[in-house]
This record gives C-alpha cells, sequence and structure tokens, in this order.
C-alpha cells in the first residue's frame, strides 16, 4: 500500500492509547451494482467500479456520489479501478473480451485503451507503482498467468511474453474478489496470490507454498494480500494473506497467514479472522483491516489477532493513498467508511 502521513499514524496511536476501536458507518447503498474495484486518492476524492458497467466517483469524501454507466459496456463487470486524481482513472473490464478503458475528464467519456478477446481470458487485479507504471494480473491461459504492464498511466498497455509468464499448477487461479490479489513489493517487483486447489504467493521468479492458506477446491484459497515495508532496500518482507472458503463465509480456518521474511515462513494468527474474506489493508505497521462477506476485522498487532468490528459485509476495503480515510465497498452499491469510537 502507499506510504501513509505521520499525522494518521500519530491518530491511530492516539486512537489506541485511549482504547478507541474502529467501527463502520455505511454512506451509501442501494444502487443495483456489486462493488470490488475501490480506489481512495485522498481524504476527498474516492472512486468505485463494479457490475453492469457503473462507475462511482465522490468528490467530497463519501458525502455525495455520482453514478454512472459506461456506454457500451452496460453489461461489464469493472472489477478495479486505479484513479489518479478527481479526472482520470483506469478501470478493468474482466472477461472474454477483458477490457480496460481509462478517463480523463472525471468519467463523462471513456477510452477502450486494451482488448484481449483471447478464449479463457478472465483478468482479476490491477496494481500500479506510480501514475505512469502499472501491471494487470489475470487467469492462466494454456497453463500460464497472464500478465500485462503499463508506462504510461494505462493509455497502453504490453502482454508479458508467453514463456516469461508464471507456471500455473493444474486447478490454480486468482480471485478477481477486490483487485487486491496483486501489490507493489518493491520499487521494481509486484508479488500475487492464487487460489483454487492450490494457492501460492508469486514473487519475481519464485511460486512459494503458503501452508496456513486452505486450498484443494476451485472455491478456496487466498483472495488477498497486503504489503507494508515496501519501499525498504530489500522490498516487502512483511505480508498478510487473507482468503477461505467463499462458499462457507462463516468458516475462519485457514482463512489468513501472516510473513515477516518475504514468505520464507508463514503462521496463523492466534485470533483469525471471523469468516471468509476477501480484501486486507494495512492501516499501520501494527493496525490491519480485512473484510468479506459477513462482515469486517480489525488487528491492532500486525494481523496477529483479529476483532471483529463489524457484521456489514463488504467486498473490498482501501486506505486514502495521500490521507487518513479508509473507505469499504461491497455489495448492493454500499459504500462505507471507517470511524473511530
Amino acid at each position: 500500500m502507499k506510504k501513509i502521513n505521520s499525522l494518521f499514524s500519530f491518530l491511530l496511536l492516539s486512537n489506541i492509547l485511549i482504547g478507541q476501536a474502529p467501527s463502520v458507518e455505511v454512506l451509501s447503498s442501494g444502487t443495483k451494482t456489486s462493488i470490488r474495484g475501490l480506489s481512495v486518492v485522498n481524504d476527498n476524492v474516492v472512486w468505485v467500479s463494479g457490475s453492469n458497467g457503473t462507475v462511482g466517483r465522490s468528490y467530497n469524501g463519501g458525502k455525495n456520489w455520482k453514478w454512472m454507466t459506461v456506454k457500451g459496456f452496460e453489461k461489464t463487470d469493472f472489477r478495479d479501478i486505479e484513479a489518479f486524481d478527481a479526472n482520470t482513472a483506469v478501470i478493468m473490464g474482466i472477461a472474454e473480451p477483458a477490457y480496460i478503458l481509462k478517463t480523463i475528464d472525471g468519467g463523462e467519456t471513456w477510452k477502450v485503451v486494451y482488448e484481449n478477446k483471447t478464449k479463457g481470458m478472465f483478468l482479476d487485479a490491477m496494481e500500479f507503482w506510480n501514475e505512469q507504471a502499472g501491471i494487470v494480473v489475470g487467469d492462466p491461459i494454456n497453463g500460464r498467468f497472464f500478465i500485462s504492464r503499463t508506462f504510461d498511466g494505462g493509455s497502453t498497455w504490453q502482454d508479458i511474453p508467453f514463456d516469461k509468464r508464471p507456471i500455473a499448477d493444474s486447478g490454480e487461479a486468482c480471485f478477481a474478489a477486490s483487485g487486491t490479489n496483486i501489490r507493489v513489493l518493491d520499487k521494481d517487483e509486484a508479488v500475487f496470490v492464487s487460489g483454487g486447489l492450490k494457492s501460492r504467493l508469486y514473487k519475481r521468479d519464485e511460486a512459494i507454498n503458503m501452508p496456513p492458506i486452505i486450498q484443494g477446491k476451485e472455491t478456496t484459497g487466498a483472495n488477498s494480500i497486503a504489503v507494508w515495508d515496501r519501499n525498504r532496500r530489500k522490498g516487502g518482507k512483511r505480508m498478510i494473506v487473507v482468503g477461505g472458503d467463499f462458499n462457507a463465509d462463516t468458516s475462519h480456518q485457514h482463512n489468513c497467514a501472516i510473513t515477516n521474511d518475504g514468505g520464507k515462513t508463514w503462521r496463523s494468527p492466534g485470533t483469525a479472522p471471523h469468516g471468509y474474506r476477501s480484501c486486507v489493508e494495512y492501516l499501520s505497521k501494527d493496525d490491519v483491516l480485512t473484510c468479506g462477506l459477513n462482515g469486517v476485522d480489525y488487528s491492532a498487532n500486525g494481523g496477529k489477532d483479529w476483532q471483529w468490528i463489524s457484521k456489514e459485509g463488504f467486498h473490498v476495503c482501501r486506505i486514502a493513498k495521500t490521507g487518513s480515510t479508509i473507505f469499504l465497498a461491497g455489495g448492493n452499491g454500499k459504500i462505507g467508511k471507517i470511524v473511530w469510537k
């Protein structure tokens, strides 16, 4: 995740010292879309994307929303979005054909910047290092995970050559659950997690097993990864992975894994999140948020123990790239915000 400012770190510490815990305030709901894409530019500018070709944008921290349906894409599921400011954003349409679109006028018009009609194509998530360099990952095609890169803010994309793509095992894929199964690792690399019959962390040329994460069925495995210390010289050693079985959304068995050494060793939390979780986000080194179909959990000790803070279901949670506000989004157009009691 993007580095948070010192003021937010101070506020978090202050809340903890006086015994405050976060809670969820629902800001909006009722729109006929399932939101899985969420990009928080700052405390005021927030973009979301979802099913039925829907994109939403707020200029005032979620108080009011402008909802739009992308013309010509009324049936497309936009499962991820990356916004750079109040006017510029990139959205990802998942499957057959897969599309990436970009706007530079606040969503008034959209330009198709990528189209792929390959049979079996299914895009899962995007991630950007900065306003220019980004990456998108997709399910395996002919046994290898699909990857494409951009170096001009998403205006053009170049597919990674087939023989350079990571090799997938049989029954292994990715979940387009929250746009967070791929994350920046350091200034040059990204990591992503898979699920299904096998669930692994892909880091550079390595495919790393994650024993604490449930796997073995198409509905099981890792859904999201968060990286804390990605700006360090050797890059992201501290990571948290969440998932589970989305067909058993209340099960907390093997739904979270933690590593402090870049994936060499993994451990389960003492108190696990209270169900299947589709997204995890670092708020600080110690404060972490995760959400899923049956609620939201918060950890104040780096993911070692989790507290169930809300039974409102959400698909995705993200902190502002510049600022301190934390938003959530989910089914039926639901958008939430973290507040401190």
